[in-house]
């Protein structure tokens, strides 16, 4: 069997409120919501797919940072790359993100979005 031809069309987080954080994260980043409906919101770049999607979660709990055994663990991230890691914090911070308190590494900052996600911001060293 030859295998089908797939791509990576969004990647999906649950949310008490899809469409605040698909402004959140349209806003983050400089894309467009292009679905809007109660439960499901979808953004994309300028450039198209792959975007991020947001579904309504009636029952959605915010992971902690660091994890915490017994406590609601985070199943995934984002990783951002920044051009400028201290003006890319302000910026997050500016349109509704807190900072992580625990950050591992000097280089990444670690942030939470509206919903309390974490998603990691870093400048490329290399």
């Amino acid at each position: 069997m030859d295998q089908p031809r797939t791509h990576l069309s969004a990647t999906v987080l649950d949310s008490p409120d899809p469409q605040a954080l698909g402004d959140f994260y349209a806003g983050l980043l400089g894309w467009t919501v292009v679905t809007n409906e109660p439960d499901w919101v979808m953004g994309q770049p300028p450039a198209g797919r792959p975007g991020l999607s947001f579904q309504h979660e009636e029952k959605y709990v915010p992971p902690v940072w660091p994890g915490e055994r017994g406590e609601q663990l985070m199943m995934m991230h984002l990783d951002i790359l920044v051009d400028d890691l201290e003006a890319a914090v302000a910026w997050a911070i500016e349109t509704g993100v807190r900072q992580a308190d625990f950050q591992p590494q000097d280089d990444v900052r670690v942030m939470l979005d509206p919903a309390g996600h974490p998603f990691c911001l870093f400048a490329d060293t290399a």
